[in-house]
């Protein structure tokens, strides 16, 4: 690990990786949610024998294949940056989130890869049974990747099945299984692909009402509204039941993320949830009892408690708990987790001074204390406390974690409205007739892109300052380079993305102008 380390090159490079992932993930979600549309409809025109709805297909197949190109462009990128910019990262857990990054390329991307050219060029080529067949692999494919990929980042949240190895100073994997079925891994895959299919949905829904303002394509726009609200509605419930799920598993393992969510800083029995709120000051101080958080809020009585524990009596914890620690409800403060990880760090230096003079007793010493499991769950899980500077670095930005958190949820159940209104509307026959409802849905299509987002920014800004939850800080995982190079790919890969986005937009734009062939 990298001591004395220049935060203008901790800053930059946090900016090159954000700034990739995020244009990476305008593309991620409309394949998880395409794909599985598109195997749908495939399927309605092999049962049907329609050649309707295998004009259909084609036509948002061609669509799902603009963006899937310009998708993988970006996610090759981003994997290369953990080996350029967090070298020391990469050294520290690259035995364990190396396996599944592997996987996903020789299982899931191959998977994906050799199917996905059946599917475009396979049409009247190869039969109709092996072509949907090779539709659906794709759409499973697509969330294999994606599933491998959030089970590593799922283990830097809550690293789990690993031990430290202070001959190597890298964590080593003891338990694959463990690491798949992280409480978090499973969240936060089933939040992250529903939330494709949702932004799927809605891709396919906006375009097909711009269709009907147009008075084009009726057939197909309205058959499509009709696969794409229902499986939107769907998608847009599990989304919902997910994040909550997922703020469950947080208030156990990421509880400082999980009060930053709802700003706050004393613990209580009978904690409110925040509908909506304004912060009265946007600093991360640790206010004191009788400092307001909110200068306006609407809270629901009682059910953060009852999210948390079940119960209007559970205890939630504040910030001020969680950073300056409660001896009655035996929570240790960050300054005795930094003492604990200072011990554990002081350990590892003398386990390597003992091998530089070939000190063999007192190297199986210090060993047999780094493999004992009490010295792992008493002071090593506090390893990371050891590189802060003081406990208030701890603590997350509160306001970007609040207000990012509740507009997702307020637009989460914004989507089950529109998507009820988009069936009940269609199937009274009164879609066209609604032309405002069109209107709301085109306008719409950039809402779940935003919605991702900030879903991202509240698990990445909500874990702050850890790069591996408790383990590693940010400050100690960057590559030791200059800060200019860093700055220099910043701007090349924001003008290279900014270009990418703006030609699948256009192609994209032409396409639907162009329609379906006849």
């Amino acid at each position: 690990m990298i001591e004395n380390i220049d935060m203008t090159l901790v800053g930059w490079s946090r900016g090159q990786f954000a700034l990739t992932a995020m244009y990476h993930w305008l593309f991620v979600p409309l394949t998880l949610g395409l794909a599985f549309i598109l195997a749908i409809m495939e399927t309605i025109y092999v049962r049907t024998g329609r050649e309707e709805w295998k004009r259909m297909t084609r036509f948002w197949m061609t669509l799902f294949g603009i963006n899937f190109a310009i998708g993988v462009a970006t996610g090759i990128i981003l994997e290369f940056e953990f080996g350029t910019n967090w070298a020391s990262y990469s050294w520290f857990v690259g035995d364990i989130f190396g396996a599944p990054l592997a996987i996903e390329g020789i299982l899931a991307f191959f998977l994906e890869s050799t199917f996905i050219a059946v599917m475009f060029f396979g049409w009247n080529k190869v039969g109709k049974k092996f072509h949907l067949a090779s539709t659906w692999l794709v759409a499973i494919g697509a969330s294999l990747s994606a599933l491998w990929i959030l089970v590593a980042n799922a283990w830097m949240q809550n690293p789990v099945g690993m031990v430290f190895n202070p001959e190597t100073a890298r964590n080593e994997m003891v338990s694959f299984w463990q690491v798949l079925f992280n409480p978090v891994a499973v969240d936060k895959f089933l939040h992250t692909i529903t939330s494709g299919f949702l932004l799927g949905s809605m891709f396919v829904l906006s375009i097909s009402a711009w269709y009907l303002l147009k008075g084009r394509e009726e057939w197909l726009a309205k058959r499509s509204i009709l696969i794409a609200g229902i499986f939107g509605l769907l998608s847009s419930v599990l989304v919902v039941y997910t994040g909550d799920t997922s703020a469950r598993t947080l208030a156990q393992v990421q509880p400082v993320k999980f009060a930053a969510f709802e700003a706050l800083y004393e613990g209580k029995q009978d904690a409110g949830l925040v509908a909506v709120g304004l912060l009265k000051e946007s600093d991360n101080k640790i206010r004191t009892h009788n400092e307001k958080e909110f200068a306006f809020r609407v809270e629901i009585p009682g059910f953060l408690s009852v999210m948390t524990g079940g119960s209007r009596d559970t205890w939630v914890p504040g910030i001020r708990d969680l950073i300056e620690g409660n001896p009655g409800r035996g929570m240790l403060s960050v300054s005795e987790k930094m003492s604990k990880g200072t011990l554990a760090k002081d350990l590892l230096i003398d386990y390597k001074n003992a091998r530089l003079i070939n000190d063999t007793e007192q190297v199986e010493t210090l060993k047999g204390i780094f493999r004992d499991e009490k010295f792992h769950n008493d002071y090593f899980r506090y390893f990371g406390y050891a590189s802060l500077q003081r406990p208030e670095e701890a603590i997350p930005n509160v306001p970007v974690s609040f207000y990012s958190f509740h507009l997702m949820v307020m637009l989460g159940f914004f989507f089950i409205l529109l998507f009820a209104l988009a069936l009940f509307f269609l199937f009274r026959g009164r879609l066209k007739s609604n032309r405002w409802f069109l209107w709301v849905a085109l306008f719409s299509l950039p809402l779940p892109y935003i919605a991702g987002e900030l879903g991202w920014v509240v698990a990445e800004m909500g874990r702050q300052p850890w790069i591996i939850q408790d383990l590693m800080p940010v400050t100690t995982a960057v590559t030791n380079i200059s800060p200019g190079a860093v700055k220099t790919t910043f701007v090349l890969f924001a003008v290279l993305f900014t270009v990418l986005l703006f030609a699948e937009i256009s192609i994209m734009i032409r396409q639907i102008k162009i329609g379906p062939k006849p």
